[in-house]
């Protein structure tokens, strides 16, 4: 394939791969590790094979691509395609029955995202992008989808993990916005980002978030015509802190007052 950005067919065929280690152990008794000596980061075994299988596939498939994993770290990241994966965005709804988890894959070229995918195996919803289009497939039948236009802050819809995560001054910046909208709801994880993406919600604001977090979620928002950035409104492959809104107007608003 050399050069060219692989086959949407590809990124479902891990998707898929993916979805035979975490689907069967979700609402079971799966064994749960804490990753921390002190509070609580919880990993799965369906965390750590799930990434396996979608590693065994990008290697096979892709050996020249670099890949960068929650569970299992990073190899080849200085190449001109590097694929970044989360097996689980939303362990701890994982292991509370809660079915707002999916599983992320995005690809980077040269650092910025054109590939991304969100899969929620136990709803049947997936949610994929490259750069001719955002498509939904699931219950519902399969659509193109777009963010929702027309609304300002005041109107606004606002996801975030939870509102305990911030502290300091970025509470006080998160408090701010939360305050000027219409409506806030908290722990839908990567679900929420699909949400806007998909027209239902306006807002996510979140915080300490690493790249695999965002980068299936950044070509999904983006191709929806929704706006990602970090809180200075720069590209948000890196994480960080991070907004998502539905349009451009409500991304302005609520970046006056998240902004350093």
């Amino acid at each position: 394939m050399g050069n060219d950005i692989p086959e949407l067919d590809f990124l479902h065929e891990l998707a898929d791969a993916a979805a035979l280690e975490t689907l069967p152990r979700f609402r079971s008794a799966t064994s749960v590790d804490n990753k921390l000596a002190t509070g609580f980061d919880p990993v799965t075994e369906a965390d750590r094979l799930a990434e396996s299988a979608i590693r065994a596939l990008i290697g096979k498939r892709f050996p020249d691509h670099g890949i960068l994993g929650e569970e299992h770290g990073g190899k080849g990241l200085d190449r001109e395609f590097v694929w970044v994966i989360d097996p689980i965005d939303g362990t701890r709804a994982y292991i509370s029955g809660l079915p707002v988890w999916g599983t992320l894959i995005g690809l980077y070229r040269n650092d910025r995202a054109v590939l991304g995918l969100m899969d929620q195996p136990f709803t049947g919803e997936r949610y994929f992008a490259d750069p001719n289009g955002c498509h939904y497939r699931g219950p519902g039948g399969d659509r193109i989808l777009r963010a929702r236009s027309g609304r300002t802050l005041s109107e606004a819809t606002l996801f975030t993990t939870s509102p305990f995560l911030f502290a300091g001054g970025e509470a006080e910046r998160y408090r701010a916005v939360e305050d000027r909208v219409n409506l806030a709801r908290y722990g839908c994880d990567c679900y929420a980002y699909v949400l806007v993406a998909s027209g239902h919600a306006d807002l996510v604001v979140e915080n300490g978030l690493e790249p695999y977090d965002v980068a299936g979620l950044i070509p999904i928002l983006e191709a929806a015509g929704a706006v990602v950035t970090d809180w200075n409104g720069n590209r948000p492959e890196g994480g960080g802190n991070i907004i998502a809104a539905g349009n451009r107007e409500i991304h302005e608003e609520a970046l006056d007052l998240l902004s350093d």
